[in-house]
């Protein structure tokens, strides 16, 4: 995990907070505890979740959600035709508003269509993964999601809360994958990936080692977006850049055998 100079002082609240928690007195302490032993790792664990949990919400980029709801739309002939259901993964998916406004699109586009999607959100915090199963948020988050969306994707629990509608929950399903790992992920053949303010947190070399092995996991003509900036100069043989000041996104190229089979 990488932090630019600039994030300094996050850094050292976010450390001293925890610190605080425990009862250890300086870094150095902390930094030994963290080392050893099965409560060591279990520590780092408890430290992540502190240093990559950040503010999400729903709906949050209007831009990118504009081009996914284009996307799924584009889509909907070649899987009305195949049978198949639209494949959504969701990278970082922190408390669960990004999948599931992406499954109120996926729902709003191909799913009024009578085509089946599902909706993957990983991320590597265990405690962030509950709540998004959960599917239960302050009422004002409410105040994100497009009037439109109300009456089916929502309903409240209470003055101080809403859920997410169970038809839309069961189509969506949550795991732990750290990204520096995704060869243990089975996760393929994906219609959209969206990992966006995940490689903040990593070196450029390693955001090229991520970008490469999404980049493999996109079905032809698949989506994959980017937090816009996070990577201005990446390239893939398998991708397209789409070309937007907007947003960063990247278009699986469509294999020979498709192409051939389109034409025909």
């Amino acid at each position: 995990m990488y932090m630019p100079p600039q994030r300094r002082s996050f850094l050292q609240t976010s450390l001293g907070l925890r610190m605080l928690e425990l009862g250890v007195s300086d870094y150095s302490a902390y930094y030994q505890q963290i080392l050893h032993g099965p409560s060591g790792a279990m520590e780092w664990t408890t430290l992540v979740d502190r240093l990559t949990v950040q503010e999400t919400r729903f709906f949050r980029d209007p831009d990118a959600l504009g081009l996914i709801s284009e996307h799924m739309r584009s889509l909907t002939p070649a899987l009305a035709d195949s049978g198949k259901p639209m494949e959504v993964w969701s990278v970082g998916c922190a408390s669960g508003e990004e999948p599931y406004t992406l499954a109120m699109l996926a729902e709003n586009t191909v799913g009024s269509r009578g085509i089946g999607y599902s909706v993957t959100g990983t991320d590597i915090s265990t405690i962030v993964l509950r709540k998004a199963r959960a599917g239960r948020y302050p009422l004002r988050a409410m105040e994100r999601i497009p009037v439109q969306y109300h009456s089916w994707a929502i309903q409240p629990l209470s003055s101080q809360q809403i859920e997410i509608s169970s038809a839309l929950r069961q189509r969506c399903c949550f795991s732990q994958v750290n990204i520096l790992n995704l060869k243990a992920c089975p996760l393929q053949s994906q219609h959209l990936i969206v990992c966006q303010n995940v490689l903040i947190y990593f070196r450029r070399w390693r955001r090229r080692e991520i970008l490469d092995a999404l980049a493999q996991r996109l079905a032809p003509g698949g989506l994959l977006v980017i937090g816009l900036g996070e990577m201005v100069d990446w390239q893939h043989p398998l991708l397209e850049p789409v070309h937007s000041s907007l947003v960063t996104a990247y278009v699986r190229k469509q294999s020979t055998s498709t192409r051939e089979s389109v034409r025909r």
